[in-house]
């Protein structure tokens, strides 16, 4: 059941975006609240003929994939994928993003990157004139975490090791910790999205430059796309 305008504008980006998904194609499964729908009706594609394979980007994805049986591959099996669906926390007018809220920002990042296309799929709430106000994820490996929150600390990132309730650190699908950093406004995330992947210790981050070939939202009742601005 769809009990608020944003579930809404997320159904109803979904819902768009799996018709973009064609016979024998591969496709990138991504995570998060939007993608869950997106899931849903896929599934529905699959039991009445569509003939899919999907790799998906943490291990909800595929426990969601699974459920309503969409026949899951790897990229073991399959390096080249022909179309990646995925959620954002953010999106700026360049369709550069911020990902990872939900900590599967490595394994998203890998398939984004081998794919043909990725499409996004969003909530209104999600696009900024500014990356920034959503944290930026970093996952680290856990033996740098200290000295790396430190390191962000005297950048001024303000960053926060995130855990999974308590004091215990929460590790990602790959073993990793996640340090949140909060920027505020970003002016050059292409920047500072080399200078974090620079840093040792640092495994992924959550900028997706240069990633997105376009966003579906759902904004009220309607769904609108947005391509690249010029």
């Amino acid at each position: 059941m769809i009990d608020s305008p944003i579930e809404k504008e997320k159904f109803l980006a979904a819902e768009h975006a799996v018709n973009l998904v064609e016979n024998h194609m591969i496709v990138g499964l991504g995570s998060g609240s939007t993608v869950y729908y997106f899931l849903r009706l896929l599934g529905e594609r699959v039991s009445k003929g569509l003939s899919i394979k999907g790799i998906p980007t943490s291990g909800r994805s595929e426990t969601i994939a699974r459920e309503v049986n969409i026949p899951i591959t790897t990229l073991q099996e399959h390096t080249e994928i022909d179309l990646t669906i995925d959620g954002a926390d953010e999106f700026d007018p360049q369709l550069n993003l911020i990902k990872g809220g939900g900590g599967a920002l490595l394994r998203e990042k890998i398939v984004a990157s081998n794919s043909k296309k990725m499409v996004v799929i969003a909530d209104s709430a999600k696009q900024v004139k500014k990356l920034g106000k959503f944290p930026l994820p970093v996952e680290v490996i856990p033996f740098s975490y200290p000295a790396l929150l430190k390191r962000f600390d005297r950048e001024g990132f303000n960053p926060i090791l995130r855990t999974s309730g308590g004091e215990k650190p929460y590790v990602t699908d790959e073993g990793n910790y996640i340090i949140d950093c909060h920027l505020g406004m970003v002016d050059d995330p292409i920047q500072l999205s080399a200078w974090f992947d620079a840093t040792p210790g640092v495994v992924c981050q959550g900028f997706f430059i240069n990633m997105a070939s376009k966003v579906i939202m759902g904004k009220g009742e309607l769904v609108e796309i947005i391509r690249k601005s010029s």
